[in-house]
């Protein structure tokens, strides 16, 4: 596996070139290599030195004075002793003040390298002849022009990569917003069908459940027989459906700008015993019994974590009532210091044809919200029971979803 290696800080850069100038030139002193050694004073080659190793230091923040002073060392440098370090310093000084520098400051290296260039060569191809004045004309080129030339097509290259990145922010942050508006446009389709459908189906229940009420209760029916309190169970269910209902339409039609209606609050564990009473009240007739455990101090539960314990335990007892057979249901709630544990256990009816039809769904709903909270969960048939155990962690993901 490689080891990522920690990337230098401008300043911290400017310092290394200094330095490496700095030690370069040292060592080409100490060996004498540079320009009439024997006739040169040694701190006539070691102050141009100094010089441009410290106008390396900012070469990023102060470009033009940069430039400036380093070419007059460097003209210092040529009449006294010239030292290769002092050249490749300087030729990093033109190189930044095109990158770091203005366009303006482009322009006029350009100007002033090229009339360098010209100047020298001519003088050297009228003292010497053409050969001198072609030669002169390469190693000034490689001096004044062929650093401030790199430097304009580096900053073209990241101009143009800088161009590109912000097309692409641009690009990615328009996707965004039109997968928004296809969410959008999406929840509220689903909030209409929800309304439309399903809303109104509960609404025809919980009418002619009344409405069923109202004979049995014109035909003095007693408060016990078995026909009212179905009738009370169906009318409670199919209101309390539609609370959930309209809060869940709520949510859809927020796409993130909206105010959502809070007169419904979202079900958390408190309401587990009024779920246990509809669940008995429900398999007094199939012969099934209900038990709950609880396990250390409830405390606070964040409310993601609520309201995902609550549908379990709901889809949980609702599987029970649908598929289980006579005996007891145990639901068991241990509330520990970094997660809460579910398990519920009901009577396991395996033989075929005797089960409701089912599509699987609240299997899959219950392991995707323990899945969304970063916790586990299990289901399947378990020594003559039907288990169901989940894990809901308290601070890993739990905080920022629902």
């Amino acid at each position: 596996m490689p080891v990522p290696v920690p990337s230098l800080s401008p300043r911290r850069q400017d310092q290394l070139i200094a330095l490496c100038g700095l030690l370069g030139g040292t060592v080409l002193i100490v060996f004498r290599v540079y320009d009439n050694a024997d006739h040169v004073q040694l701190w006539a080659v070691v102050l141009p030195m100094l010089v441009m190793s410290g106008l390396e230091l900012c070469r990023r923040t102060r470009p033009v004075l940069a430039v400036s002073l380093g070419g007059l060392a460097f003209a210092a440098s040529l009449f006294t002793g010239s030292l290769l370090a002092t050249l490749i310093m300087y030729t990093d000084l033109l190189y930044a003040a095109v990158i770091y520098g203005t366009r303006r400051m482009s322009r006029v290296l350009h100007l002033t390298g090229g009339s360098t260039v010209l100047v020298l060569s001519s003088l050297a191809w009228y003292a010497a002849g053409t050969p001198s004045g072609l030669l002169v004309a390469v190693l000034s080129s490689l001096v004044f022009l062929a650093p401030v030339w790199t430097g304009d097509v580096v900053r073209k290259h990241r101009q143009e990569a800088e161009a590109e990145r912000l097309r692409a922010e641009q690009t990615a942050l328009l996707s965004e917003m039109d997968r928004r508006e296809a969410v959008g446009a999406e929840r509220a389709r689903m909030a209409r069908e929800l309304h439309d459908v399903v809303a109104n189906h509960l609404s025809a229940i919980a009418i002619h459940a009344t409405g069923a009420q109202s004979v049995a209760k014109r035909r003095s029916l007693p408060a016990d027989d078995p026909l009212v309190e179905v009738l009370a169970v169906i009318r409670e269910n199919s209101v309390q459906g539609l609370a959930e209902m309209r809060r869940m339409i709520g949510l859809l039609r927020d796409s993130g700008g909206g105010e959502v209606d809070e007169s419904y609050a979202a079900p958390d564990l408190a309401a587990v015993d009024a779920l246990l009473a509809k669940a008995r009240a429900a398999g007094q007739d199939v012969g099934l019994e209900f038990e709950l455990a609880e396990h250390g101090e409830r405390g606070e539960v964040p409310v993601p974590v609520g309201l995902a314990a609550y549908r379990i335990v709901q889809e949980s007892l609702t599987n029970a009532l649908k598929h289980a057979g006579p005996g007891l249901v145990r639901l068991r709630l241990e509330f520990g210091p970094q997660d809460l544990r579910i398990a519920v256990d009901s009577p396991y009816r395996g033989e075929p044809g005797r089960e409701l039809p089912g599509a699987r769904a609240g299997l899959v709903g219950m392991a995707e919200r323990v899945g969304l909270l970063g916790g586990s969960f299990e289901a399947g048939p378990k020594d003559g029971y039907w288990s169901v155990r989940a894990v809901l962690p308290h601070t890993q993901g739990s905080e920022g979803r629902a």
